[in-house]
């Protein structure tokens, strides 16, 4: 019974843990950049876009397939960095253990 308790101690001590994790997510924003930086885009914690920054060089009609496939491109890096950043985050809390399949921290 002694394990169980301590066990259970441990359990709301990570549900904490994530709690903040999930807080700290909520208040990070990233920033992505394609095309050495003349399309950015910053996006929140939680994948919500905030701003798009265009170099004013590439407000060119006839360059707007290149523009487009540019913000793609800084939207697609901000993604992955969240996402890293989430996996960071979450080996931190769960001290390394792999979460499991289809656990998810939102």
């Amino acid at each position: 019974m002694k394990d169980l308790m301590g066990m259970m101690g441990k359990v709301r001590e990570m549900q904490t843990r994530m709690q903040k994790v999930q807080e700290e997510l909520e208040a990070l924003e990233v920033e992505g950049a394609a095309g050495g930086g003349v399309v950015s885009v910053m996006m929140t914690g939680k994948g919500d876009m905030r701003r798009v920054h265009i170099d004013p060089s590439l407000m060119k009609p006839d360059e707007a397939e290149i523009l487009e496939d540019l913000i793609l491109a800084a939207c697609n890096d901000a993604k992955r960095k969240v996402e890293a950043t989430m996996q960071q985050k979450m080996a931190e809390v769960t001290g390394g253990l792999p979460m499991p399949p289809g656990m998810k921290l939102f």
